[in-house]
């Protein structure tokens, strides 16, 4: 197959942007992603847009403002996963030889809904009984603290690394330092998670070109495994992610590499309990054992696998349709050196972001992307 190449890549800063249309938001991140790129409007054979909230056709909607009418687009909808589904669909595009160039975009205005949760699927029969994300999480917490013996103490100790990221990267929208009392005294959630513990609603964009073509980078990024896939159906193991250790044997067979040698990870610490869970899913540790390899300082930016460098969903923002498209382009920064978020630069990344909880699933959705410097 064709190799893939990350040519370019763009995002805004997140944050609350009830002024803007969606269309505006998309625009800039998706303009730098093109001149990152070195790409014109000719050289873009379809666009692909995650997106959630935003209506229809917004691929469309969006080309139309840069250029790029008159070829394919596309509008993915997978819950948080959206814009990773974007992307993995384009990337097959483009191996298989159908296109040569893509736009991929993802982008969200959560702000038009005001504050609180989301509106979710009234017809589902967990959603119909009042089950909430924050719920849903909570009772995974409350599971993996009474079999693994973790704390806390510890789940705190994940948003206040991230908070901690967030303050140094120019994109987020949560940039102000938190310890762990701070962390512990914020409003109850949902038992045992508080209000700084679960991710905020905001607006973003973010958007990368994939090429055939490595861009002009000096250390060009190539995609080395793209896997999506969905959930089962059935009695779960709340403090285990069965889906996110699927999809990840996957990935690294698809990269020929494993987890002990990824650099940076970026994944979907929707709450804090989540990093836990995915640390140990992801094969970065085995199970049980995520708070102490959290307490040991790996996974900080100055650790051997930095995860979440970018502050995360807890702190650079989750607007759900832009998510899966800025840690892709966060992790290609790191591996070109032009973020400095980490101390070293790294040689391989991976990306993680789930989709949706519905009855009987594990999760709905689960996209993960594995990037290699060329």
């Amino acid at each position: 197959m064709t190799e893939v190449f990350v040519a370019g890549a763009g995002m805004i800063g997140f944050g609350r942007f009830p002024g803007e249309t969606i269309e505006s938001l998309a625009v800039p991140a998706c303009l730098d992603a093109l001149a990152g790129a070195a790409v014109t409007p000719d050289d873009v054979d379809a666009v692909y847009c995650g997106n959630v909230y935003g209506g229809m056709l917004l691929a469309q909607r969006i080309a139309g403002q840069l250029g790029l009418t008159g070829r394919p687009g596309y509008n993915l909808e997978a819950a948080c996963s959206s814009s990773a589904v974007a992307l993995h669909l384009a990337v097959q595009a483009v191996r298989a030889g159908q296109i040569r160039t893509a736009l991929v975009a993802g982008v969200e205005q959560l702000s038009v809904f005001g504050r609180g949760g989301l509106r979710l699927n009234p017809v589902d029969p967990d959603i119909a009984q009042g089950v909430t994300m924050p719920a849903v999480y909570a009772m995974r917490a409350q599971a993996y603290l009474a079999a693994t013996g973790a704390t806390v103490e510890d789940l705190a100790a994940v948003a206040v690394k991230n908070r901690g990221n967030g303050a140094r990267n120019p994109y987020a929208q949560f940039r102000k330092l938190a310890t762990i009392d701070e962390v512990l005294a914020s409003r109850p959630v949902a038992d045992p998670l508080t209000l700084l513990q679960c991710c905020g609603t905001g607006d973003g964009a973010a958007a990368v070109v994939v090429s055939r073509d490595p861009g002009p980078a000096a250390r060009p990024v190539r995609v080395a495994a793209s896997v999506a896939t969905s959930g089962t159906i059935g009695q779960h193991d709340l403090s285990r992610e069965p889906l996110t250790e699927r999809t990840a044997r996957a990935a690294y067979a698809e990269a020929g590499i494993g987890p002990a040698d990824l650099g940076t990870v970026e994944l979907h610490d929707a709450f804090s309990i989540a990093e836990l869970l995915y640390y140990e899913a992801l094969g970065l540790c085995g199970y049980g054992e995520a708070a102490g390899l959290l307490r040991s300082g790996a996974t900080a930016c100055d650790g051997p696998c930095p995860v979440n460098a970018s502050g995360g969903l807890l702190a650079r923002g989750h607007p759900l349709g832009a998510t899966g498209v800025a840690q892709v382009a966060e992790v290609t920064g790191q591996l070109r050196g032009s973020v400095g978020t980490l101390t070293r630069r790294p040689d391989h990344g991976l990306t993680h972001c789930t989709g949706g909880g519905i009855t009987g699933y594990d999760h709905a959705a689960c996209t993960i992307h594995i990037l290699s410097a060329a």
